[in-house]
């Protein structure tokens, strides 16, 4: 057994201090610790898949990370760990508990994943380990899963049993409640626009500076068809995991950051909604591109006619949210986003449907990421939080 302050120290001398994930109890003296340091970045998801795009989008802008979670949400985070972390080699230190350990009695929920946690990792292949529970091997166990990341540029897990942490009192404060945000909308007037309009526009609008994560689909691939940049990056997998990780790029540069979703991908992880209001990053502009259908899978319907992702947004701590659905209300929306409080939402209601002349990104997702990040690392030096947006 050590104590949560044993392992946070041997991983702070290795660089890790950005810390994202979903509590289990094995994990409280852990988590605890985390939060009670202030040399430290915690963030809670609202799923263990969010997890690991918030802690993708960290390392994107120069952190090390470590995202936290028990056994029964690996099967939330096999997505976006396969598609995501994989694809565009991005390392991360993975601590999962084993709850339903054979031999040890738990609940009956633990049972199948208590026994195939370690193969299902194996399946997904990430290296693993047992998480080191002995001051002398933390050293040792960190260092190899430091080199192992640095020569794969993929996730390394540990693997925590109960009691490998002696327990902690947790000291940290809870979060603060937002202050209520604004609305402003633009109704409707003629036909709806399509999707490559909006980027077309959406370009126009922002500057060199401006950090941009496109959801998966048709929108990156429109937004790479109609200016590849240094500054985009294209989310070809991990659906609904575009918005975690633009929050995870927010809260670590000072760069304005834009991410451009889509209506289903945000109807997937709309707890997103709900850390990324909690956190607060006022350098952050949440662009839904809503054209009710799945477009890039046969143009399946959303619920999202039903769906009032503005309205969302407030509820969850956005400091300013709006509707529209023209082109001229998308420019009027993204002028007043920039110098509202942030973060903020537009919802832009589109028409379905693509380019003729779609392209694909011939930028392989490993390079694009390496290019996203050196221009991050190219802006002024990065702040341990989210900057403002002039």
């Amino acid at each position: 057994m050590i104590t949560a302050d044993e392992f946070i120290a041997a991983a702070k001398a290795r660089g890790h201090d950005f810390y994202t994930g979903v509590p289990c109890s094995f994990l409280t003296p852990l988590i605890n610790g985390v939060l009670s340091s202030r040399a430290l970045t915690y963030v809670g998801a609202a799923s263990e898949g969010e997890a690991v795009a918030i802690a993708a989008g960290a390392w994107l802008a120069g952190r090390r990370t470590v995202v936290m979670c028990q056994n029964s949400g690996l099967g939330n985070a096999v997505n976006p760990l396969t598609s995501l972390n994989a694809p565009f080699r991005i390392p991360t230190l993975f601590v999962t508990t084993w709850r339903g350990q054979p031999g040890q009695p738990d609940e009956p929920q633990h049972e199948v994943m208590g026994r195939i946690t370690q193969d299902l990792l194996e399946l997904i292949e990430l290296p693993q380990a047992q998480f080191p529970a002995a001051t002398e091997a933390l050293g040792p166990a960190l260092d190899q899963a430091a080199a192992r990341m640095d020569e794969t540029g993929l996730p390394y897990a540990f693997v925590m049993k109960k009691g490998d942490v002696r327990d902690e009192d947790l000291q940290a404060a809870p979060l603060s409640l937002p202050r209520p945000g604004r609305r402003a909308d633009w109704p409707e007037a003629g036909p709806r626009p399509t999707r490559a309009a909006v980027l077309e526009r959406f370009l126009a609008l922002a500057d060199d500076r401006t950090a941009v994560v496109a959801t998966t689909g048709k929108a990156g691939r429109e937004l790479f068809t109609l200016a590849d940049r240094p500054q985009h990056i294209y989310q070809v997998g991990s659906m609904g995991g575009a918005s975690g990780m633009a929050l995870g790029v927010a809260l670590n540069t000072p760069a304005p950051v834009v991410v451009l979703d889509g209506d289903g991908a945000a109807l997937m992880k709309l707890g997103t909604f709900a850390t990324i209001g909690a956190q607060a990053p006022d350098n952050l502009i949440h662009i839904l591109l809503d054209n009710g259908v799945h477009d890039s899978t046969g143009g399946q319907a959303t619920v999202s006619a039903s769906v009032d992702f503005a309205a969302v947004a407030l509820a969850c701590g956005y400091q300013f949210a709006a509707s529209c659905a023209s082109l001229d209300g998308f420019e009027a929306a993204f002028r007043a986003a920039s110098e509202a409080p942030r973060p903020a939402l537009i919802h832009v209601r589109i028409a379905p449907g693509s380019m003729d002349k779609l392209g694909r990104p011939t930028v392989g997702p490993a390079d694009v990421a390496r290019r996203f990040k050196a221009f991050l690392a190219g802006l002024r030096p990065a702040a341990t939080g989210a900057g403002s947006v002039s």
